[in-house]
């Protein structure tokens, strides 16, 4: 399969990868058995890494978990530079993403995952701000998520204002 098709392929399964390897041959006029083979090339190639659900927590009452983006400031090592930290905070089970980040006053952004806000709170001040690259760190609690991964949790189509006459 050309790169142009791959694209193409790549696009429809982050769209929707429930779709059938016969629906997406179909959308993109080429075999069944091409889509199968060109998944199994990505998929052994770690370009396709996962087929998750995006799950909108909020629905869910008894959702126990609070999320944060924690802003870290970090001394670089001398030939690792970053990566040596970034790879250290990733093997920690609650931290979610871990990003190097540019045009900002902190190095490397971390998604974390909490189910209370003193457990995040013990996880920067036990965990993270001890380790020796780390300079400093500003923790965020996220409040609501509108948008996440593309995806738009609340429909915003309705007019939800109250009508004021005088």
């Amino acid at each position: 399969m050309d790169r142009q098709k791959q694209r193409e392929l790549l696009r429809l399964l982050e769209e929707d990868s429930r779709r059938s390897a016969e629906q997406i041959a179909r959308l993109m006029g080429v075999s069944q058995a091409e889509v199968e083979e060109a998944i199994a090339a990505l998929e052994g190639e770690k370009v396709i890494v996962k087929y998750p659900a995006l799950i909108n927590w909020e629905l869910v009452e008894d959702d126990p978990y609070v999320t944060a983006m924690i802003d870290v400031k970090v001394t670089p090592k001398r030939d690792v530079g970053f990566d040596e930290v970034a790879d250290r905070i990733c093997r920690f089970p609650e931290v979610q993403a871990v990003y190097l980040m540019s045009g900002a006053s902190y190095d490397l952004s971390v998604v974390l995952e909490g189910r209370t806000m003193r457990e995040v709170a013990a996880f920067v001040s036990q965990k993270l701000a001890t380790m020796d690259s780390v300079v400093s760190t500003a923790t965020h609690f996220i409040l609501k998520k509108y948008k996440h991964d593309g995806i738009q949790f609340e429909d915003r189509d309705e007019d939800r204002r109250m009508v004021v006459t005088p």
